[in-house]
Parts: structure tokens; sequence; C-alpha cells
């Protein structure tokens, strides 16, 4: 009999998620019902926010049951199916688990993509998924930029926010991007095409500051914030008035043993200066709107994406642990069969 290894989490993590937090089990493969079908997944999108899901505070989206596996937007191709719209040998894309095969249902998350209109597969996981939507919605309906507008964005050199910032050369910003470490840096002026990059190491939340203002000596229009802590609180010293600040992700924050937050919240008042949350599920039914105005500009080099896929089930604690150890290069994606 087939059997299906899935990734579960058996003990939520206490600050940096740790290995025994989770279990790589075989159970038998599931069986499907009429209106159901099995998808054997071939992708798994590994992201920062899967950590917050993992705690048992209540957010935007409940917390994964302790013995389930670990929730995850999903590639995979239909192995076996008893439901109408969905035939053997259809891809398709859903919020599922990292386990090999998952059962899938009409009304449910997953729906049918075509592989052969991208040039990879991966690409709905990255630039024409949830990682493009949120850079595109993001920036473009929360951030509201204008023209000559001076973009700040951190975790500049992620998924996410290298997107973000080729977004803000579109529209006619300057783009200030903040990173990890000399090749990061450079990545994001030489493969981005950021007019200005900022390595944050070594560097407390004045020392951010300063670096800022180097870079934009009349302060910065939008903050589009990945990072939060020093980083974000660095920015909020640098605003002009009126500036926008988008919050997209508090990637610093996730892990920390204790409850921390920015201090600097003040500037907010200094500057009549605005900070709205975002979530790309408010945009879901936009998806294609955001893909037809990608789509060209990634055709005609306006846009690059990196992917960075590591293979193997098995591998997924550690490709997971990448996320936060900023040693992936690009959008995180495990390759689960």
């Amino acid at each position: 009999m087939t059997e299906n290894r899935r990734f579960l989490l058996v003990r939520r993590p206490d600050g940096e998620p740790a290995p025994d937090d989770f279990e790589l089990r075989s159970d038998p493969l599931p069986e499907i019902a009429e209106g159901q079908f099995l998808i054997r997944n071939r992708y798994a999108s590994l992201d920062p926010a899967q950590r917050g899901w993992m705690s048992a505070a209540d957010s935007y989206m409940p917390p994964i049951p302790l013995g389930d596996p670990v929730r995850a937007t999903t590639i995979g191709i239909v192995e076996e199916s008893r439901a109408e719209g969905f035939e053997k040998g259809q891809w398709v894309m859903g919020l599922n688990g990292i386990e090999e095969y998952s059962v899938g249902m009409v009304g449910g998350f997953t729906q049918p993509i075509d592989a052969d209109a991208v040039p990879s597969v991966t690409n709905y996981l990255s630039l024409f998924g949830a990682v493009g939507m949120t850079a595109y919605f993001g920036f473009f309906d929360v951030c509201e930029p204008q023209e000559g507008d001076t973009v700040l964005v951190t975790g500049a050199a992620g998924a996410v926010g290298s997107i973000v910032g080729q977004l803000a050369k579109i529209k006619g910003c300057t783009a200030i991007g903040i990173a990890g470490g000399p090749e990061k840096c450079a990545r994001l002026t030489e493969r981005y095409g950021f007019d200005h990059a900022i390595d944050y190491r070594g560097k407390d939340a004045d020392g951010i500051a300063a670096a800022i203002r180097d870079a934009a000596p009349d302060g910065v229009d939008i903050i589009f914030e990945n990072v939060g802590g020093d980083i974000l609180d660095g920015g909020l010293m640098c605003l002009k008035n009126g500036a926008r600040i988008g919050l997209c992700g508090l990637i610093s924050e996730y892990n920390a043993p204790q409850p921390v937050g920015a201090r600097n919240l003040w500037q907010l008042i200094v500057h009549r200066a605005s900070i709205r949350g975002l979530l790309v599920a408010d945009y879901i039914d936009r998806f294609a709107e955001g893909a037809a105005a990608m789509g060209p500009w990634a055709a005609a080099g306006k846009i690059v994406i990196d992917e960075h896929v590591d293979e193997g089930i098995e591998n997924a604690f550690d490709a997971f642990m990448r996320l936060f150890q900023g040693t992936n290069d690009g959008k995180m994606i495990l390759k689960i069969g």
C-alpha cells in the first residue's frame, strides 16, 4: 500500500522552532468520498506566516491543531477524483498540508491551475501566487504610491520585498532596500534595481535610521514593512509628513520568547503618518487583475523573481528555518516529490 508521509506539528514552539516540535510520519493513503479528489502534492510554499499558525494564539487563521500537518499552500496533481471539475492528471493549487497526499473537495480552497501558462509551475507559489499578490496589492492599494515617492522596503531581499522594490521602480519611485549581508545588498541593486541598499547587520535602530537618512536625506514617503523590531523603529525616525506604512510582516519578532513592539510609533503623530496592516486574503477575488498587470512586466524583464527550492519532505524543517536564518535566496519552496 502506498503511504503518505506527513510533516506534523506535535508541539507548539516556544521561541524559535526546534526539530522536536515536528514529526515526519507515514500514514495510510487517505480514501476519498463522493465530491472529493486526491492530490499528490509536488511543491509546498514555506512562509514566515506559518510560524504564527503554529502558536496557540488566534489570528486571521486558526492555529494548526497539534498532530496535524503544517498548513501550507501546495501545488500538486490530481491522482484520483470523485469530484466534478477535477480530473486525474490535472494540476491544482490550494491550502493543504506539508504531506505527500492531500484530500480536496469541491467548494474548498483547491483550484485548478494551468501549468503551461507560466515558465515554471512553481511560479504559482511566487510571482503569480500569494507572494506576488501581496506585493502588488500591498504596494498599490495599501501604500498608494505616487511617482517620485521615496520607498523604503524592509526584508527587501525576500520574496515579497524584492518584488515591491521592482514595482516601486516601475511606478517611478526611488527604492531603498534593507537586507542582511553584503551579498543580499548587492542583489538588491544589481538584480532587482533598487537605488540604495542598507545592510542592517551590526546596526541598532539609531544606526539603521542614520543609514536611511544617508540614502534619503529628506525622509521616506512609504515604508513597506516586513521585519519589525529595530528595523521598523529606525524607519519610523525617517518619515516625511503624510508618510504611509504598509505593515506586511514582523518576521524579526515571530520567534521572540517575550512580546516586543515598536518604540517609535509617536513619529506617526509627529508626521501625521498612517500605518495599515495588509492581508493578501482580502484580494483573492482580484488575483487575476494582479497577474494580468505583472505578467507583461515579467515578460519584459521589468520584474525578476528568484525561487529557492529545497527537495524532500524529510528536509522540511531545515528548509523552513532558512526563512529565519536568512539563508534562502528567493521565495522558499519545498519540493515534496
